[in-house]
């Protein structure tokens, strides 16, 4: 039995005792994306795929730094940081091709930390996709720089002076790739070993750049596949002598990494929600409602989507990054941009999002806004064509500036309480305001540069 073919608890069991397999490696995702787990001996795994198993709730309470928030009710010293029940998912089965035979499950958290495990989020939200009818597909397509440096030579440099694994602006290249083809041939090889296939990768302007296009699927599939993607390119990267970063902004001087998310809706008997030949642009109308939902609530629910203070770094006019809530068709300057291709490839691009995301949350805010657009049929303003940077918009579609301002507006956002549920946005609201305030106490080496002389 392959990977790929699990789909129950038997079959999950079947596989690993067909491996021989002494332990197997489980995982779960945290508020920022990161894949936390362990090792489990299998008679404790073949009972967790019947009864599941618990995992310490701090996992829901780190910061990306291994610290506590200070400022959240659900998990802290005051719980004293009990084990929360979780679930295996069978359907998630993957090889470890870099482990020999080892195969990985992913697992959701049940019970009171549902309500705020960020694959849950975006299962719920999917589930309301189901309830309108509908089936959600989404992609990502990721940039990211790679650099020959280690984790022990990034903290001796600070981070500083750090050495790109090529020069130069070299924007699909063909002399990078084939240069550099063990490296592209070994992350194609380990995606498609992985169930994350590559649709397209290529080398990226700038120095050291890639970008990789995964193939569109299911939402929460797509979901898990980007996160994972995220987690074994840099898995891959370090086992090979470089590292790679996900930033959404490592340089002041370069372009920032965009995580752009590709999203479509089909209907119960497999037809194209978003197409309809005889509108303007081939649009829906429940095309144009999601766009105008989307719109509507991006700035609300911005802190799901840019979720560290390095995110919006990247938010700035010139950089190919959106700075206000806009949408156009084929228009990349944009935060929202109508593709239109017939009824099999027509779509929304979240162009908003940067590499830094958490997937799950990122698909949930981008999916969740279009559903709620739907449900109280939001019209969008009219589509921008040209540079969207040289606009002058209304209040109501600029996006926060900082991840404080973002996460107070997600805190008291109504819809976003509606689509997610209010103890989750509690929750994440109050780890972004952590991560925001551990920002405000940092000293800078632009500050130092700024200030230590002259003031």
């Amino acid at each position: 039995m392959q990977p790929e073919q699990v789909r129950t608890a038997a079959q999950a069991r079947a596989i690993v005792e067909e491996r021989g397999l002494n332990h197997v490696k489980v995982g779960v995702f945290d508020n920022d994306g990161i894949l936390r787990g362990k090792y489990i001996d299998r008679d404790k795994f073949l009972a967790a795929l019947d009864k599941g198993f618990g995992f310490c709730d701090v996992v829901l309470g780190w910061d990306s730094n291994d610290q506590q928030y200070d400022n959240i009710t659900y998990t802290g010293w005051h719980t004293a940081f009990p084990d929360a029940p979780v679930r295996l998912l069978p359907e998630t089965c993957r090889a470890l091709p870099l482990e020999g035979n080892m195969l990985l499950f992913l697992a959701e958290f049940a019970g009171r930390a549902e309500q705020v495990c960020p694959r849950a989020v975006l299962r719920r939200v999917l589930q309301r996709a189901a309830g309108l009818g509908f089936s959600a597909s989404a992609a990502a397509e990721f940039e990211f720089f790679i650099f020959n440096e280690t984790p022990a030579s990034v903290r001796d440099k600070g981070y500083r002076g750090l050495t790109n694994l090529t020069p130069g602006y070299f924007g699909y290249s063909m002399l990078r790739t084939s240069v550099q083809a063990e490296l592209y041939q070994a992350l194609l090889q380990l995606a498609e070993d992985m169930r994350m296939p590559i649709e397209g990768l290529h080398a990226e302007t700038g120095p050291g750049v890639v970008e990789a296009a995964l193939h569109y699927t299911e939402a929460l599939e797509a979901a898990d596949r980007a996160a994972l993607f995220k987690t074994f390119v840099k898995v891959l990267a370090q086992r090979r002598g470089v590292m790679a970063t996900f930033m959404a902004k490592w340089s002041q001087q370069l372009p920032g990494q965009s995580g752009h998310l590709h999203l479509s809706l089909t209907r119960g008997d497999g037809s194209a929600v978003f197409y309809d030949e005889s509108k303007a642009h081939t649009m829906s109308d429940e095309l144009r409602w999601f766009v105008g939902g989307q719109q509507a609530l991006m700035p609300e629910l911005l802190a799901m989507v840019a979720s560290t203070v390095n995110s919006y770094s990247r938010l700035v006019p010139g950089y190919w990054a959106p700075t206000a809530a806009t949408w156009g068709v084929e228009n990349r300057t944009c935060a929202l941009r109508v593709i239109q291709g017939g009824a099999k490839s027509q779509r929304v691009e979240y162009r908003i999002a940067a590499a830094d995301i958490n997937p799950y949350l990122a698909i949930a805010a981008a999916i969740g806004s279009g559903l709620w657009g739907i449900e109280h049929r939001i019209e969008p303003d009219e589509p921008i064509t040209g540079n969207a940077y040289e606009r002058k918009l209304p209040a109501k579609r600029q996006l926060p500036r900082t991840l404080a301002e973002a996460a107070t507006r997600l805190a008291h956002s109504r819809a976003a309480q509606q689509l997610f549920g209010e103890p989750f946005v509690a929750h994440y609201a109050a780890s972004r305001e952590w991560e925001e305030r551990e920002f405000r106490r940092a000293v800078t080496d632009w500050e130092l540069a700024r200030y230590f002389e002259i003031i």
